[in-house]
């Protein structure tokens, strides 16, 4: 059987668009490529992000500085000692860039001025961490991005 140049060019169109074909269907179907959003409500925190920008804003003019430091028990967050820690409520979350399932969120319940974050909650890697936290009817903000 003998191919001519029709027929070739015919051929390499059909082989190319099924090597096209075989590669979007094995990317949409698998869950290592799977890409998400870094919030479901995305839109909505961007409309918020003034109220961010205020509660940055206030912990920089308070001086409300937190520390943090890696410990063999895991991640201590410390907060600034001039507040009393039983008058600070808030939230501490931990955002995991590579897999969503890891995100964590703490709820922040002092008795003295630091929080653990346990050990077994962390995984080695990069982690965005916000906290989010109260004190006396102010707002305070604190976002790091830290590999642990």
């Amino acid at each position: 059987m003998k191919i001519n140049w029709g027929t070739g060019i015919v051929l390499a169109f059909v082989a190319f668009i099924s090597f096209i074909l075989y590669f979007v269907v094995r990317m949409s179907t698998d869950n290592s490529a799977n890409h998400d959003l870094v919030t479901e409500e995305y839109y909505k925190q961007e409309l918020a992000y003034q109220n961010e920008i205020d509660a940055s804003k206030s912990a920089l003019e308070m001086q409300a500085k937190l520390k943090f430091v890696k410990s063999e028990e895991g991640m201590t967050i410390f907060f600034p000692e001039k507040f009393d820690p039983k008058q600070i409520t808030g939230i501490v979350s931990l955002y995991r860039p590579s897999n969503k399932h890891l995100d964590i969120d703490f709820p922040i319940s002092l008795s003295k001025t630091h929080l653990l974050i346990p050990d077994n909650s962390l995984l080695d890697g990069r982690w965005d961490i916000t906290v989010k936290w109260q004190y006396q009817g102010k707002t305070f903000l604190h976002k790091e991005k830290l590999v642990y």
